[in-house]
């Protein structure tokens, strides 16, 4: 009997055009999306279910918590005024992306005349931003034997950048045991990080280095830079050593003789000696006179 009631109640419904709605109710074809910095992006709010003609629809950006209106009172407003338009009924596109649109987004509809009068939904937006050109360190010399490392970093684009090495426009294994070519190379890289590191220098190793940033938005790389590598000159550093030593012994003799010949002296006599002979001419020879003795070496008038 309750069930040719609730045909008899859907017929007469259908004959006067209207089928009572279970309220509101929204879904959206991706909870979180990914976009390019600068292409466009559309955040979906698919209504399923309405009776209302004209519902309210807003759109809310969220960011460290705090909502701001995108769409409200039937315009772009907020941090997307002029970049975004809202295809109907109730999608959000936004026409140029920048890295500050990253975060939540929220549609909102209100309609009065439904039985469930609102729903929402939350979207997550994430914009990828393609690395810029990486700061590249390379050493322009090392020896063979030694320990050296090469750097590259980047801190514009997101996700964060993966790096890779290349050698002679050649690309260097991750593991270099997996080629026949680097299998006695000694060289780690760090991915997540961007440096090169060898544990021990060959000649082999020589070559011209750049390295290159990628994520999902793109890639880029620095310029090639030439590293060199030598061996190690033991005849060279002995001759250099020979040679300062020589130079060294040289200056210690020209110093000797200087000073053996007077070369540093003042010129004052150091003997300790003041003497200064009285002066003779008093009548009488003092050098000539003998213990005891007494000549007259003139005459005296009286």
């Amino acid at each position: 009997m309750a069930l040719q009631r609730l045909t008899a109640l859907f017929i007469l419904f259908s004959i006067l055009g209207y089928i009572p709605s279970r309220g509101v109710i929204l879904r959206t074809t991706d909870k979180t999306v990914w976009a390019n910095e600068f292409e466009p992006i559309e955040l979906t709010c698919l209504i399923e279910s309405i009776s209302t003609n004209n519902p309210r629809i807003e759109w809310k950006k969220i960011k460290n918590g705090v909502p701001s209106y995108v769409y409200f009172q039937n315009q772009i407003s907020g941090d997307l005024e002029h970049r975004a338009q809202l295809i109907q009924p109730a999608n959000l596109l936004i026409l140029n992306t920048s890295r500050a649109d990253t975060a939540e987004y929220r549609c909102e509809v209100a309609a009065i005349d439904d039985h469930k009068h609102f729903d929402e939904i939350l979207i997550s937006l994430a914009v990828r931003v393609k690395p810029v050109v990486p700061r590249c360190s390379v050493p322009v010399a090392v020896t063979v034997g030694t320990s050296s490392e090469l750097r590259c970093l980047e801190n514009e684009g997101f996700p964060a950048s993966q790096y890779r090495w290349f050698r002679n426009n050649e690309e260097l294994p991750q593991d270099p045991k997996s080629s026949p070519k680097f299998i006695n190379s000694t060289y780690s890289i760090n991915a997540d990080t961007g440096g090169l590191k060898f544990r021990r220098m060959r000649k082999e190793d020589a070559g011209e280095y750049y390295c290159q940033a990628k994520n999902e938005a793109g890639h880029a790389q620095c310029p090639a830079q030439l590293m060199e590598v030598y061996d190690v000159d033991i005849v060279g550093i002995f001759l250099k050593v020979l040679a300062a030593l020589a130079g060294f012994t040289i200056v210690m003799v020209g110093v000797y003789h200087a000073h053996k010949h007077g070369c540093f002296s003042s010129g004052k006599d150091h003997t300790g000696t003041n003497y200064k002979p009285p002066a003779a001419d008093d009548g009488i020879d003092y050098a000539e006179a003998d213990e005891g003795h007494f000549r007259h070496k003139s005459s005296f008038i009286i």
